[in-house]
Order: C-alpha cells, then sequence, then structure tokens
C-alpha cells in the first residue's frame, strides 16, 4: 500500500472511530454503563459488534473513549474565547459548563462522580477537566493561571461547589433526582438565572481570596456602580 493510500485509510478508519464515539455519546447520555451491553450498543450504531470491538478493545475502552471525547468538549468550550474580556469570558466559562451538563447529564455525572465504581481513569480524566476550570478561571480573574496555595484551595472549593449545584439541578448524582422536570422546570432556574447565581458565588470567593492574598486582588466587575452589580447579570448565550 503506497503512502496516499496508506493515509486514506487512516482517515477513513478515524471517520469511522469518530462516528462510532458519537453514537455512544448518545446513548450514554441518557442510559447508565451497567444498562448497555455490547449487542445494544451495536443494534443502535447498526454496526457489527466486532467493529467497536476493532477500535476500543472492550465495552470500557469504548466508555472511556466517550467520556475522554466529552471531556475534551467540555474543556475546549472552558479555554475558548480567548479574545473576550475577562469577566464576560469567565462568564461564557461559566455558561458552558452549565450547557454541557444540561445537554450530556449522563457524561457529567460520569465525569464529576469518577464514572463505574470509581474507576481510576475516569478519576484522572476528571482532576484533570479540575485543573483545567480552576486555571481558566484564574487567568480569568488574575491574568495568570497560576496562584499562591491559599487562593487555588479556595477555587478548588468554589468549583467543588458549583459540581454539587449542577449534579443537583440535573436531577442528582443518579439521575430523576428531586424533580422529574429536569433543568429549567417548575420551581427550578434556567440556565441563565444559575450561571448569574454561580458568577455572583464566584466574586464572593474572589473577594474572600483578596483578603487572605492581598496579591490577588479581586477584579471589579465591568460597569459596576454603587447600586448595581455587572456579575447580577444573567449569564450570556441563549436559555
Amino acid at each position: 500500500m503506497n503512502n496516499s493510500q496508506q493515509r486514506g485509510t487512516t482517515g477513513r478508519s478515524q471517520v469511522r472511530r469518530d462516528e462510532l464515539i458519537a453514537i455512544g455519546r448518545t446513548l450514554f447520555a441518557d442510559t447508565s454503563y451497567d444498562a448497555l451491553n455490547m449487542d445494544d450498543i451495536a443494534k443502535h450504531a447498526g454496526v457489527a459488534k466486532g467493529l467497536i470491538y476493532y477500535y476500543f478493545k472492550s465495552k470500557r475502552g469504548y466508555y472511556l473513549a466517550i467520556v475522554e471525547d466529552s471531556v475534551t468538549e467540555l474543556v475546549a468550550r472552558a479555554g475558548g474565547d480567548t479574545d473576550l474580556p475577562n469577566a464576560e469570558r469567565v462568564r461564557r466559562t461559566i455558561d458552558g459548563y452549565l450547557r454541557y451538563a444540561e445537554h450530556h447529564q449522563a457524561a457529567y455525572r460520569t465525569i464529576v462522580t469518577g464514572g463505574v465504581g470509581s474507576d481510576a481513569e475516569v478519576l484522572a480524566i476528571r482532576d484533570a477537566v479540575r485543573e483545567e476550570l480552576v486555571a481558566t478561571i484564574a487567568e480569568g480573574a488574575y491574568g495568570t493561571r497560576t496562584v499562591p496555595p491559599i487562593a487555588r484551595l479556595a477555587l478548588v472549593g468554589w468549583l467543588s461547589a458549583v459540581e454539587g449545584i449542577t449534579l443537583e439541578w440535573i436531577g442528582g448524582v443518579g439521575g430523576g433526582g428531586p424533580r422529574e422536570t429536569g433543568p429549567g422546570g417548575p420551581g427550578w432556574p434556567r440556565r441563565v438565572e444559575l450561571g448569574a447565581l454561580l458568577v455572583r458565588q464566584l466574586r464572593a470567593t474572589l473577594t474572600v481570596i483578596e483578603q487572605f492574598a492581598p496579591q490577588c486582588p479581586a477584579p471589579p466587575a465591568d460597569g459596576e456602580t454603587d447600586g448595581q452589580r455587572n456579575d447580577l447579570a444573567p449569564v450570556t448565550g441563549s436559555p
């Protein structure tokens, strides 16, 4: 096989692999890991079971590939819009985070809770997501991804609260949660409202950080006046 033929085969294989991951993301978005077997997955994908084994070796390998793909999207949302003012970038980051959780609930639960039986590989993926999100928030607030340990601890604490709030918002760790209507249902905040709440909580955290680490002053809200806080405005983005 010549080089051009080999590149073509590799390209087709990657496209096919990406298609299988996309199908898996849809399947696992609404169905737990244990509820699907490889026969079910192959039937939904319209392929022979052997093809899935060829690309991913096992059901667990397939699942991890789907989680990694989901994480890539989540981190990309956090790291995007670098040309925006820092305050707006933070809002976009939080909105993207909530948007992802809202539309990929099973994958989000897996990332945050550690996956099947607290799978070590999924936990490592989760830790990488947390690291990137903390660094992105620090960069938006202070213009640097590296902050003193006490500031980092405060930001990690805020992010842990965000994870817990978001899990509750989408219906609890096991799904279904305390309501049947899901995010934005009767009595529950829409994404833009919850985003505004999380931004306000972040501002409180940044204010506390400044008290313990004066080298990390809380950035002023854009256009802030005595009687109005800009961070109370809804997060940019459609509901």
